[in-house]
């Protein structure tokens, strides 16, 4: 199963009333519960499946890694659009890529959301300041959790 049919598997089953999901096939297996994490297990040795999936090319669609914009009266949430390891600044020694009280264009890239050791600039939906950074850098986060709120 490739990665763009995982992504869209999970959003159908985010986004319908299922409350639980399994699928078993080529060796992986993946169930899925509401509001949990999805949970791949392998059924090959874990090196076998390391070494499968460095050979894999990757493709997400632009649906699947666009951050979700909340809005509300304080501003609009910057949402992750997937599970992974939040960086606010592209190198360990760089500057991060926005601060609060930074004004920011609809487009600008505002943070690194690291999955499956593929770097996802986390850009901008909406003109604003920063009024919040709402996670650390080095911090993991879960599909949908707040990133930043702009006003």
């Amino acid at each position: 199963m490739e990665l763009e049919q995982i992504m869209q598997l999970i959003e159908k089953v985010s986004d319908s009333t299922l409350t639980a999901f399994d699928y078993e096939a080529d060796g992986v297996k993946i169930t899925m519960e509401h509001g949990k994490m999805p949970e791949m297990v392998p059924v090959m040795a874990a090196q076998t499946v390391q070494n499968a999936a460095s050979d894999m090319p990757v493709k997400m669609s632009a649906a699947a890694a666009a951050p979700a914009v909340t809005e509300s009266s304080n501003g609009c949430l910057v949402t992750s659009p997937l599970v992974g390891t939040f960086y606010a600044a592209p190198s360990e020694d760089a500057a991060p890529f926005v601060q609060i009280g930074d004004t920011v264009k609809k487009g600008q890239v505002l943070a690194i959301v690291e999955a499956m050791k593929l770097m996802n600039e986390i850009e901008s939906d909406y003109d604003g300041v920063v009024k919040e950074i709402l996670v650390k850098s080095g911090e993991m986060v879960d599909y949908g959790k707040p990133l930043f709120r702009i006003g």
